[in-house]
């Protein structure tokens, strides 16, 4: 994989708030490239989401750069933008729009055609299933409903970058078990997925490589069968679980 050129580079990121001293973020780099899904684990409070809303251009960093395509974002955030999604972890659909009205906006909005939007739509019915609820409201969908239509605005633009910010939380089994196979489609189709989630199965089912981070640093990065290997653990659970009873400064017995 690392022969390739990779697609995004986060290059010694920084970032703090306001005029706290203490750093969110403390020289994170990481490379992603065509075709694979990264997952960032950590406990609350790692640096997770900041370094996804800086990725999805939602925060600017203190320090470092943002390479897509070996060119720093900030030269044009709005053509980045353009090969950006973003699928929230909280609905976000218009309610007042039809789910089809808010797909054909979010089609429109990165400057699609007519005709472009009609077969993104068609192509979005087929993959994901949506037709049945095209032409009704968000309130009266169910969560992984839902989560289905965020999906699918999300990748309405053909983005060749796809953040994922805890997208099963709360969703039923085998709602949860379809997403996945979806965003390993997606990952099959040469989309790059950077994927934040709670659920260490999620992440050991999905990534080709995770990364932990731990109180702004980068502790490692490596696929889930690796760390598995070197910790010699089942699970990458139990692997997370070890690391972090070594940050809090305890030893397995």
């Amino acid at each position: 994989m690392n022969s390739r050129v990779p697609l995004l580079q986060i290059k010694d990121v920084y970032k703090k708030y306001g005029n706290d001293d203490k750093y969110a973020l403390k020289g994170v780099s990481l490379d992603m490239y065509p075709g694979e899904i990264v997952s960032l684990l950590g406990v609350n409070g790692a640096g997770k989401t900041t370094l996804s809303s800086i990725v999805g251009t939602l925060r600017p960093p203190t320090k470092g750069d943002v390479l897509f395509q070996g060119t720093s974002i900030y030269n044009n955030i709005p053509e980045y933008r353009r090969n950006l999604g973003f699928c929230p972890q909280r609905p976000n659909l218009n309610p007042l729009l039809t789910l089809r009205q808010n797909l054909e906006f979010a089609g429109r909005y990165f400057g699609m055609t007519e005709d472009e939007i009609s077969q993104r739509m068609h192509e979005l019915e087929k993959s994901l299933g949506i037709r049945k609820y095209l032409d009704k409201n968000s309130p009266s969908l169910s969560g992984g409903w839902k989560q289905r239509y965020l999906i699918a605005r999300t990748l309405m633009h053909r983005p060749k970058i796809v953040i994922f910010d805890e997208p099963t939380v709360a969703l039923d089994p085998d709602v949860r078990n379809q997403l996945w196979n979806y965003i390993k489609e997606l990952r099959d189709q040469g989309m790059s997925v950077l994927l934040t989630t709670h659920y260490l199965e999620e992440a050991e089912q999905l990534s080709d490589r995770v990364c932990v981070l731990d109180n702004g640093v980068v502790k490692l990065i490596d696929t889930p069968q690796n760390l598995m290997k070197s910790f010699a653990k089942e699970r990458l659970e139990d692997v997370f679980l070890h690391l972090t009873k070594q940050q809090d400064g305890q030893e397995d017995e």
